[in-house]
């Protein structure tokens, strides 16, 4: 069984959408469908049928949430150093034909969110900055096509 790479963080918010999940949001579920069906017939009971459906996404993101913290592999990026990227790794690029900078951490599947500057390590451009190191030039090809970067700096917070 692979584990999960995640940082300390990224572990934390799992722990409490799972907590949330299990505590609160399947009690409301499991309630809205004991109400729903003191309304009669349950074949065109369409609160039955929205919470029955909100009861099955919810059990399914429990057993995901449960799988990923079970096989994760927690990596407090804080206690790393050095100036090569790898997985936790806080790096500022820019883009040597615009002159764009952006900075990325590059954290696991579960917890990356492109608005907060956290990409996937398995996506595009964390594949091709992972064992670079500052000051390195880098070619990176996405769906849009290749890009010439620069990494700046490699951080580890």
């Amino acid at each position: 069984m692979d584990q999960i790479p995640i940082t300390k963080k990224g572990h934390v918010v799992l722990e409490e959408e799972l907590r949330d999940l299990v505590k609160v949001q399947r009690p409301n579920v499991i309630e809205a469908i004991a109400v729903a069906r003191e309304h009669g017939d349950l074949k065109e009971n369409a609160e039955y049928h929205a919470a029955r459906e909100q009861q099955s996404f919810i059990e399914g993101r429990i057993q995901e949430l449960e799988a990923v913290i079970g096989r994760a592999q927690i990596i407090d990026p804080s206690t790393m150093s050095g100036k090569t990227v790898k997985f936790g790794a806080t790096v500022t690029i820019i883009d040597e034909e615009t002159e764009d900078e952006h900075t990325y951490q590059i954290v696991g599947d579960y917890e990356a969110d492109l608005e907060s500057g956290k990409i996937s390590i398995s996506s595009p451009i964390a594949r091709g900055l992972i064992g670079k190191a500052e000051g390195d030039q880098v070619v990176i090809r996405t769906p849009k096509g290749a890009t010439d970067y620069e990494i700046l700096t490699v951080e580890y917070k």
